[in-house]
Formats: structure tokens, sequence, C-alpha cells
């Protein structure tokens, strides 16, 4: 077969220069007829899952693009659908997230908290980039692809505002050196002005990445960058500039979002943080001859296409046992700035360490888990695998301390070792059942009597002409409470809780899906024991006839002992008639105890679009408005010392929700190419006005945003 080489370039100023070389095209007609390959059922001639609201254009996905991710812990390819989403692709950048379900402080890049429980991941041990997952990648968020031609997405997002506006600018690029090996980057550079005074953020995130994929061993490597800087504000001043601004002194029907006042000026939150990850294993096993090779899904595209280009019926690895090695470190620091000292003395109860301006704290992580595992499939009685682990962790942690001698500080070292040991039992093989079981338990260290076990399964199969799907998840974790809850030094805040018992968390939930129907209903409850959580813990300032005029700020760790309950009901349904579409979301929440563990009991999401493809497998149009809603609840407020969500003070509470919000947008899908407009909180200053996503920060005011993503492959 003739080979001809294509140069693809593409330049991109200040941040990158993509120079792809040496592009090769190993099949005459390189894209065929359906890119989405819906005709060959769940997964597209790639063996990618396929995206169900991708344009079927035949040069939306080439052939021989494959993408995955990792597991973190043992490596475990997970197969993933190619980023062709064109439904929906007008919430990508979205805070408050695809569904707007996400808490926020208002400005692109800002700490957020998912209002749905169930969908809130585990503290980590550096929690203070927790609440920034919008942007932060971890290691199994991370896309490796294998590619027959260089492959390059550009996507970028901008809102219009002379002073306030917003930008996010986003790179990923993928080539392979051979069928095995490849590599990439991606860049993420974010800047959000912030619509009020004294807030705005500044992230970057690049990272490089590199696979290998052999029959004998198999490799994944990444190491990432993250930079971010957020500038706190504390919230404005009075919500009554929001809510009612005839009340303020000015008499005025409305704000200027830049001209009312705030909390803080002269604060920022700066966290930088270097992580490598590495996850390799060698195979023993044995090669097995394939007759029919396309009636094999899980043989490599490459050894399909060898055996078309050299007619012999081609041959499959086997792989029986693996030796199995990923090693994680992390290095992450944080400073927390503050010019202003009197402004501290007069907000905060504590001032420790004088006048000096920033805190800092850092973390140094590294983990090593060395795994053997027995391979399913690799006979007819290997129903399924079998990994057994040990898993060694060192942790440093750093924080300020204090001397005899008043206002100043030293460096205190927290060394943490951590050994555990475990095993996963993993099937994967197979259209009717997966399921996959590990548990983990901490055997000495830090960390001694910790342990999980952790479950999902699937069920697949069809009923009255439709395709049904059962998930199944349920755990049972019992858990040390991550460092920065036991210990925490800073300017302000201060604790070291050697008291806290473990935390005992189990959950059972599942999710049934009707592909026929477009519905999903999923149903879960949990039991957490021990509940450990931050709280605002400001005293009040009372004047001589004793009423409170201010608060005096201040927080702590706290453990609620005994039991707490929270259930989780959610439907999700798609409806079309013709060209119109209407996809809708309810959550139903109920916590035992809301005073503590306070959740909306309803939120809601709708969005009623028109699709329609133009030109005939080239464009597709739609024309929408989304809808956002949720219940009024004493929602978690924000805290800048520790930029953390904590528990509001019972003494000083305020309620936010009870008031919808609509988005109109018009979506472009062309070739290779997604546009998107929107009119964000088209709605304002209509109803109540209680525009809030946490307390005292209201979100944006009226604006168009606009994104922009293309693909480039040769």
């Amino acid at each position: 077969m003739r080979m001809k080489v294509k140069y693809l370039s593409i330049f991109i100023s200040i941040l990158c220069c993509l120079l792809p070389v040496s592009a090769q095209n190993t099949l005459s007609n390189q894209y065929g007829t359906s890119a989405s390959g819906r005709s060959l059922g769940t997964h597209d001639r790639n063996g990618n899952p396929i995206d169900t609201t991708a344009v079927t254009d035949a040069s939306t996905i080439p052939i021989g693009l494959h993408q995955w991710k990792v597991s973190r812990r043992l490596g475990n390819v997970i197969p993933i659908a190619v980023d062709t989403l064109h439904a929906g692709f007008q919430n990508t950048n979205d805070p408050a997230g695809p569904t707007g379900q996400y808490n926020y402080l208002g400005n692109l890049g800002a700490p957020r908290m998912s209002r749905i429980f169930f969908d809130r991941e585990e503290e980590s041990q550096f929690f203070f980039t927790d609440p920034y997952d919008q942007s932060v990648l971890k290691p199994d968020d991370v896309t490796f692809t294998n590619t027959l031609s260089p492959f390059t997405n550009l996507t970028y997002y901008k809102s219009f505002n002379n002073r306030s506006s917003e930008e996010r600018f986003k790179s990923y690029f993928a080539i392979n050196a051979n069928s095995r090996l490849g590599f990439g980057f991606y860049i993420d550079y974010l800047y959000g002005r912030g619509m009020y005074n004294n807030q705005s953020t500044a992230f970057f995130n690049g990272g490089l990445f590199s696979s290998y994929r052999g029959d004998k061993y198999d490799m994944h490597f990444i190491f990432n960058n993250d930079n971010l800087k957020m500038r706190e504000n504390g919230g404005i001043t009075d919500d009554r500039y929001i809510t009612d601004p005839l009340d303020m002194a000015e008499g005025k029907k409305q704000y200027a979002s830049t001209d009312i006042p705030t909390l803080f000026n002269k604060i920022w939150n700066h966290n930088t943080s270097y992580h490598a990850f590495l996850t390799h294993r060698y195979n023993l096993g044995f090669y097995k001859e394939v007759n029919d090779s396309l009636a094999n899904d899980n043989l490599p595209t490459d050894s399909i296409q060898a055996a078309n280009d050299t007619l012999v019926s081609p041959q499959k690895f086997i792989p029986v046992t693996s030796f199995i090695h990923t090693l994680e470190m992390d290095f992450n620091g944080r400073k927390y700035i503050t010019q202003d000292d009197a402004q501290n003395r007069q907000y905060f109860e504590h001032t420790f360490f004088g006048n000096d301006s920033i805190d800092q704290n850092r973390r140094t992580s590294i983990r090593n888990t060395l795994g053997i595992s027995l391979r399913e499939g690799f006979n007819k009685w290997a129903k399924a695998g079998l990994t057994a682990f040990v898993t060694h962790e060192y942790r440093d942690f750093t924080l300020p301390d204090s001397t005899n001698v008043p206002d100043q500080r030293i460096i205190k070292h927290y060394k943490e070792n951590v050994f555990y040991v475990g095993g996963e039992l993993l099937k994967e093989q197979g259209k009717l059942l997966h399921y996959k079981v590990l548990g983990e338990f901490a055997v000495a260290g830090e960390d001694a009597g910790q342990f999980r076990v952790e479950g999902n399964g699937d069920l697949n199969f069809k009923f009255l002409k439709d395709s049904i799907r059962l998930d199944v998840n349920a755990y049972v974790k019992n858990l040390n409470p991550v460092f920065h809850y036991r210990h925490f030094h800073s300017k302000h805040y201060w604790w070291d809780n050697n008291d806290l018992s473990k935390i005992m968390r189990t959950r059972i939930e599942g999710k049934l899906s009707s592909q026929k129907l477009g519905t999903t209903l999923r149903v879960g409850v949990e039991n957490i024991k021990n509940y450990t959580y931050l709280a605002n813990t400001s005293l009040p300032v009372t004047n001589s006839s004793g009423e409170i005029t201010s608060f005096k700020n201040n927080a702590s760790v706290k453990q609620f002992g005994g039991n707490i309950q929270v259930f989780t009901a959610m439907l999700q349904q798609k409806f079309q008639l013709g060209i119109f579409h209407l996809d809708g979301e309810v959550v139903y929440q109920k916590s035992s105890e809301q005073s503590i563990l306070p959740l909306p009991e309803l939120s809601a999401y709708g969005n009623l679009y028109l699709q329609a493809g133009l030109v005939k497998n080239v464009l597709q149009v739609s024309l929408g408005a989304d809808v956002r809603y949720f219940t009024k609840y004493n929602a978690p407020d924000y805290s800048p010392v520790i930029g953390q969500f904590y528990l509001q003070n019972p003494d000083n509470q305020i309620a936010i929700g009870g008031c919808p919000m609509i988005n109109v947008y018009a979506n472009l899908h062309w070739k290779r190419t997604r546009i998107f407009l929107m009119m964000y909180n088209i709605n304002q200053n209509s109803g109540n006005s209680r525009y809030f996503l946490a307390p005292h920060y209201p979100i944006s005011p009226r604006i168009l945003k606009m994104g922009i993503s293309w693909n480039f492959f040769d």
C-alpha cells in the first residue's frame, strides 16, 4: 500500500506552536462513511464509545483515532468517546456545570461545590485545590490518544464585557511515533476578570503525556503543572444591592456590578502544583491465531490493518499475568496573601504573626503501588481478572508554627507514612455483565485501620426492542479525616485536632437507563457516621444596647458523632418531536441533619431547543433556552482564608435559591468546528432578584458569551 506524507502546521500565538509532521494515511478512505459509527451499536469502528450527540459527518472522527483514560491506582484502561459533543456544548465552560448543579462565587474559574451530594468527590489530602475541579486535572482526568495522523483540538471561550471580560483558551495535541507509542500535550489558560470589584481568577494548566500500548509492555506517563491565583473579595457588603436596591442610600433601581462595595481588597489565594504520574505493567501470556479478526472486539486496530495489508491471519496476544507498578508524585504549594493589616484586625477574630502578609503551606506526596494480576479471559474459566496490590504513601506537610517570641513563626514538618494492602476483582469483557470490586486496608502508619470496599457493575439487556442498562454502585469506607482537618495553622485560623474519629460512610446507589425512552432513573442512600466538616464559628460584636452589629470571623473543624442519612432520587428525561427537543433533570434530596449537612430538596434543569441539520451531515444548528432552579436552603458559605466552603454561622444565616435562571443560546456544528453564542442570565432583575449561588456572592449579570472548538487532523 502506498504511503503519502502530509504536513500540518498550526501556530498558536505566544502559548504554543504546533508543528505536526509526517502524518501517514494507511487507508485509501481515511474517514469512511459514518464517523459516528451508530450502525455498529454502542461503539464506533475505532472501538470508542459512541457520542450520540455528535454530527454523523464522515470527517468528524477519522479512522484509527482512539481515546481512553487510565485508573489512578492500577492503570486500567478505560475507553472514552471522542469529544464531538454538540448538544450542551454551550455549557462546557459553565462553572455551574452542564446542568447548572454547582454553587460557585460568580466568575469563571472560581471555587465551586456541587449541590448534588452524591456527585461530590472525597476530600483530597491537599484540599485547597478541590473547589477548582473544573480546571485542575487529576491523573485519571487526562485523555490519552492513539491516532494515525496528528490530532489537534483548539477551544476558545469569551464573555463580552469591556471591563470584566472572561476568557479561556484550551489546546490539545496528540501524535503517534508508531502504532504503539504516542505522546502529546495540553494547555489550559483561564482569566476571569470578574463582574464585581476585587474578584478575579487566573489559571494555567499544562501537561505532557505519553503512552506505549504493547503486547507485553504497557506504559502511561503524565507530567502536569497547575498555577492558580484567585483574588478574594469576601462577597458584597450588603445583599440588598441585589435584592432591594431601593433600600440602599443612593436609592437606585439597580446598581452596576462594579458600583457595589465588597468586603475585602488586597487578598489573594495562590496555589501551585506539580504532578508526575507513571503506571506501567509487564504481561506474561501467549499468542493466539485469530481467523476472523473483525469478529473479535478486543483486537487492536493496527493488528487488524496489518492483517489486511499482509493477507495473513493476525496474531492476538492473550495476557495471563501482569506485574504492575504505579508511581504518583505530587508537590503542592499554597500562599494566602493579605496586604491590609487594618482590614484584617477589623474583620477577623484572630491575627496571628502580627502584620506578616503571607501564609504558606506545602505538601509533598510520593505514592508507590505494586500489583500482580491474573487476567480475565485467558481461558474459558477465567471469567474475571483478579489483582492483589500493596501501596506505600509518604506525605510531608509543612505549616507555619509559633515560638515563644510573639509574632515570630517557624516552619513545622508533619511527616506521615502509610502502608496499604488490597485486591481488585474485575470483569470488563462481554456485553451482558461488567463489574469491579476493590478492597483496600491500611495496615500501618498514620491511617492504620482505615479501609474501603467499593464495588460497581452494570447489566445490559434488551427488553421490548429497547436497550436497558442497570448500574449499581456501593461502598463501605472507614476513613481518617484528611490532614488539614487534623492540622491547620495560618494567620487567622488555627487548629490541631488529634482526637478526630474515623469517618464511616456506607452507600448504595442504582441507576436504570432506557435508550429508547431516553429515561434515566437514579436512586441512592448513604449513611455517614462521624461526619467531619468546616464551620463558620464567627463571634458576634454587639453595641451598647446589646444589638449585634457585626461578626469577628473565625472557623473550626467539627465532627458530628451521630449518623446522618442522605437520600437522593434523580430523573433524567429526553423528549424529541421532530426537530424539537426537551432535556430535563429533576433531583430530590433529603438530609436527616439539614442544619449540619444542608441540601436543597429539589433541583431542576430544563433545556428546550430546536435542532436541525441545514446541510446534510455537515452543518447542524440548535436554538434553545435552558432553565436552572433549586429550592431555598442555607447553602455553605465561603471562606477566603482556607479557600473552602464551610457551614454558615447559625447566628447569621442566609438562604439562597428559589429563583430560576434562564440562558438562551445558539449552537452550530459545522464539520470539525463547534460554535455557540449564549445570552447568560437573560431574566436578570425579574422576580425577587435573588441571584446568588453562594451566600453574599451574586452571579454575573446579563452578559453575552461565546465559544468555539476546532478539531484538526490530516
